[in-house]
């Protein structure tokens, strides 16, 4: 390989170590960005203590200049060694391939859905197609499986030129036909021989396929990308979609992401199923795991049934939540309403509700108290797993003739359930936590009213 090295809008004679260079060869192995496929990187030797090392690759008026830093010098003439780099190669190598068979995979689930664009990296890659809707999780699960068939499979993927006027006329061809092609121009096909679809081009082998013209390096046979998922879809313009798409180990990975936050998912229904779950705790871990699931990078389909479950779970959750609670609202008031007819005539009462609480179901049988017991004070308390709730009535002749207010009386002992209280003088509420401490609350709060009333 010969070189020649361009600076700006002139041609050089030679350069040395640290500058930045752009070398035109007289022929090359490296591949340029073009066609949706980025540029290869690697290095230009020219002996043991000089060489180029090669960051980019474009194409210019016809020519390829290899953009890359010198190490030692290099001149106009000198014979190079290239070496690009193999292994990324290879990744670009799976994702073109296999943005091939997203494109025939696409068709097959969407119907007439035309690319208009990709890129194609060793990361991953990107495709652009026109589509009016957010295609489903059965559509994307579907790319998916028609793509991990041509893997299973492992059809060799052919690369041959062919005459353009009757490459066009291949059944099935996927090209972008706004685009100029040369002729004769690059048929890539997956599994069937370029001879054979150009023999006889209207032949239905072509359908059954992924068949484009295409310039770009491939593999060698579809198995060889190992593992290939869809991870995200999305709009960029009006019915214009974006997929971007995984192989090789980045795509295990994915995969086996997804398995594992499928696997918390159904860990979570399995519990909601059961009915032996405490709300507050199953909530929790539902919440949690629909964010990581959303931010997470794996399979596109996993990640919309698994979100599909937990919304669907939380909906149910607050519903049951909710009757739950509408049960125990009126066993509260009904508990109340039992310690009424029990305390007729009691100055002040200071009780724990012994099912289990809710701060409505307190307010609703302190309703009923205020109109049967109007002459008494009370204190109710009720339990809930360890969070504690309570309620504060204090009749207007009480408060004012012997200075009992309501919102002081739960400041007496609001401090060892570490609670949060507001009301005024007649009327008071609050909550807190720690039901080991009620023996000494209802000992201070007992205290408080006895003194007060004396």
């Amino acid at each position: 390989f010969h070189v020649t090295i361009s600076y700006g809008s002139s041609g050089i004679n030679a350069e040395y170590g640290g500058d930045r260079v752009g070398i035109i060869l007289d022929k090359t192995s490296f591949y340029a960005e073009q066609g949706g496929q980025i540029y290869d990187t690697g290095f230009m030797t020219l002996d043991s203590d000089s060489g180029i090392l090669i960051n980019n690759i474009q194409v210019k008026a016809g020519f390829v200049i290899h953009k890359g830093i010198v190490e030692g010098s290099v001149a106009v003439g000198n014979t190079v060694h290239l070496k690009f780099d193999e292994g990324r190669r290879r990744k670009i190598m799976n994702n073109h391939t296999a943005t091939h068979l997203l494109n025939y995979a696409l068709r097959q689930h969407c119907g007439d859905a035309d690319q208009k664009g990709s890129l194609v990296t060793e990361e991953r890659l990107r495709f652009d197609f026109s589509y009016k809707a957010p295609l489903s999780t059965e559509q994307l699960e579907g790319v998916d499986v028609v793509v991990t068939d041509f893997i299973s499979k492992n059809g060799i993927v052919h690369a041959k030129e062919a005459p353009l006027a009757i490459a066009r006329e291949i059944q099935g061809l996927r090209a972008m036909f706004d685009e100029t092609y040369p002729d004769p121009v690059r048929v890539v096909s997956v599994g069937i021989d370029v001879d054979e679809l150009v023999a006889d081009p209207t032949a239905p082998a072509g359908s059954v396929t992924s068949v484009e013209f295409c310039g770009g390096t491939h593999l060698k046979q579809a198995g060889h990308m190992n593992t290939f998922t869809v991870v995200s879809e999305k709009p960029i313009s009006k019915g214009v979609r974006r997929i971007f798409a995984l192989t090789g180990t980045e795509a295990d990975t994915a995969v086996a992401r997804g398995l594992a936050l499928q696997a918390d998912a159904d860990k979570l229904s399995a519990e909601f199923s059961s009915g032996k779950y405490e709300y507050s705790n199953i909530i929790a871990q539902v919440n949690s795991l629909i964010q990581t699931n959303d931010k997470a990078v794996m399979p596109a389909w996993r990640k919309d049934k698994i979100r599909d479950e937990m919304s669907s779970m939380k909906a149910k959750l607050d519903k049951a939540k909710i009757e739950q609670e509408k049960v125990l609202v009126q066993q509260n008031a009904a508990e109340i309403n039992d310690i009424i007819a029990a305390k007729k005539g009691s100055t002040f009462l200071v009780e724990v509700l012994k099912t289990k609480g809710t701060s409505k179901g307190i307010s609703e049988g302190l309703k009923t108290m205020r109109k049967k017991l109007p002459e008494t004070a009370a204190v109710i308390f009720a339990a809930n797993g360890d969070d504690v709730f309570f309620h504060c009535l204090v009749p207007k002749k009480i408060s004012g003739a012997k200075g009992l207010r309501a919102d002081e009386w739960l400041a007496s002992f609001s401090d060892l359930l570490n609670a949060k209280c507001g009301g005024k003088d007649m009327y008071a509420q609050g909550s807190g936590c720690g039901v080991e401490s009620m023996p000494e609350v209802l000992k201070i709060a007992k205290q408080f009213v006895e003194t007060k009333l004396k």
